[in-house]
């Protein structure tokens, strides 16, 4: 590939004269290999998946995760340039490289919080309402501020100036909260998968989104190649890629998890499924209000996951095909993996990893192409019959893991920690005589943070909008919405544990001045 390829464009391509060396040669296999080298890859060891390992080894976290969706990336990028269909199709959409998909998998959990989610939902409420920061917080966004901005890994130390084609293959959500493109995905009649607004917060903006105001820069030049092959609003095909091997990873792996530990019990799994199996007709028939109230009975929440494809994924369910899906996920998660308890035997093991093999080569068998998608997919998805075991699959895990009351209480706990380290942390700022001891990497935020804020303000002031929608103006306000940007940087930057130490010594709980599990 010629350095003339848009693909292959850097913000500083004279790495070698800065005195920066790479092993590798492939300019797509140099992203891999800086990504993988980097401190914010790293940390995804100590990050939460759904839970807390706890130092078992038994639970993926984010960096297992992301691994095992680089493996599943790589494999449907291959199958695509496999076929000459769909490898012609793929290169008039822009490309579909498999070391470009590899990479943007590795990348695409870089700004996960500590506490997964629920850390993401916290500091997203935290940095809207204490910080009136319009972009708020958003792990696709941040991910995407990490590789572009306050990384160090490239030649200028700003990012690790990764080719456009990478940066474009990590915009999972392509567009801003609020501003670009213009007109904006929330204003479609019908809207890509995450551009709408939250139900509880309408005016906010998208619900999910790939970059904030500070990076816009940076993603018009990663979106620019791709002028011309794909909607504005579009996943590049090997951003589609990754995100279909994520929800096969996200489908698959947190099942085994939590089969592994004995919180995915067969009795009340099985219950739902034959409840809503023995008595669909009757389940269709009952209205919405009758089924609500009835949510915690058998079959009733397999019915509501399939009106709610109804109402949001016209363009592909299928009631013959959602019924078939609940027979095979029955058949063989309900009464095969889940109809013998995980007890550590060999047995066990061969049963947990033939289910995992046989299900993902499933899924990656039902990739393909399209040239005229709905705007609630990208170019890459899947075939009917996968698409709807998929949801299945993540039905089961939200129903019977995620809504479970004992993680709920799990969290509301780590949303307290967040929420008490970030005014921890901005009480230190904000104090004159202690500003000087700040931990040396919250102090480079801060500066970085001011320098992006006062440039907006003047190049840009249209950006520069509160929370509420109202204009900030005055170098005073300003610094507020830089000071609480960094913050926030700071805090999704640490690990679980890191987070739990931290506030420790803040709160004068720690024993000593210094832990091995953070670093000042």
């Amino acid at each position: 590939m010629e350095q003339t390829d848009p693909r292959t464009w850097r913000r500083d391509p004279a790495s070698e004269s800065a005195g920066f060396t790479d092993l590798a040669t492939s300019p797509f296999r140099i992203d891999r290999d800086r990504i993988a080298a980097s401190p914010f890859f790293a940390r995804l060891g100590g990050v939460t998946q759904v839970v807390s390992a706890g130092g078992s080894g038994l639970l993926h976290n984010r960096l297992t995760h992301s691994l095992k969706v680089a493996q599943v990336a790589r494999a449907i990028a291959e199958r695509i340039n496999s076929a000459s269909d769909s490898a012609e199709l793929a290169a008039k959409l822009g490309g579909c490289d498999p070391d470009v998909a590899e990479a943007a998998s590795l990348a695409h959990d870089l700004g996960h919080p500590p506490f997964g989610h629920l850390g993401e939902q916290t500091l997203d409420r935290i940095a809207r309402h204490r910080f009136g920061l319009a972009d708020g917080f958003e792990g696709n966004a941040q991910s995407f501020r990490i590789i572009t901005t306050t990384d160090v890994r490239g030649p200028s130390a700003s990012g690790l100036d990764l080719t456009t084609a990478v940066r474009a293959a990590v915009l999972k959500y392509p567009w801003a909260r609020l501003h670009v493109p213009d007109p904006h995905p929330t204003s479609m009649d019908v809207q890509p998968r995450g551009a709408a607004e939250p139900a509880d917060a309408p005016g906010t903006g998208a619900s999910k989104f790939s970059a904030y105001s500070t990076e816009l820069d940076d993603f018009t030049q990663a979106r620019a190649p791709f002028a011309g092959r794909i909607e504005p609003w579009q996943q590049t095909v090997e951003a589609s890629v990754m995100d279909t091997a994520d929800d096969i990873a996200y489908a698959i792996h947190d099942l085994q998890d939590f089969h592994r530990i004995g919180v995915l019990q067969h009795a009340p799994v099985a219950a739902e499924f034959t409840g809503w199996a023995d008595h669909a007709a009757e389940l269709a028939a009952l209205d919405d209000a009758t089924l609500t109230a009835e949510r915690r009975l058998p079959g009733r929440s397999l019915e509501r996951l399939r009106r709610r494809m109804h109402a949001k994924d016209g363009w592909i369910v299928d009631d013959d095909a959602f019924t078939s899906a609940v027979a095979r996920v029955r058949d063989e998660l309900v009464d095969g993996l889940l109809a013998t308890g995980f007890d550590g035997s060999i047995e066990a093991e061969q049963a947990t990893a033939a289910f995992s093999a046989k299900w993902t080569a499933r899924l990656v068998d039902g990739v393909q192409v399209v040239a005229s998608p709905s705007t609630r997919t990208g170019h890459l998805t899947l075939r009917p019959a996968q698409w709807h075991e998929v949801q299945v699959l993540k039905f089961v895990h939200r129903r019977f893991v995620l809504l479970r009351p004992e993680l709920a209480l799990h969290q509301r706990g780590q949303a307290s920690l967040v929420t008490t380290l970030v005014d921890a942390l901005d009480a230190w700022l904000l104090d004159r005589d202690e500003f000087y001891r700040l931990p040396r990497r919250l102090h480079d935020l801060v500066e970085l943070a001011r320098s992006e804020f006062s440039a907006l303000a003047r190049t840009s002031p249209e950006l520069l909008i509160g929370a509420t929608g109202e204009p900030v103006t005055g170098a005073d306000a300003v610094r507020g919405l830089a000071r609480g940007r960094a913050v926030v940087d700071f805090v999704a930057s640490l690990t679980d544990k890191q987070a739990v130490t931290l506030l420790d010594g803040l709160s004068g709980r720690a024993s000593q001045p210094w832990s091995d599990s953070f670093v000042l």
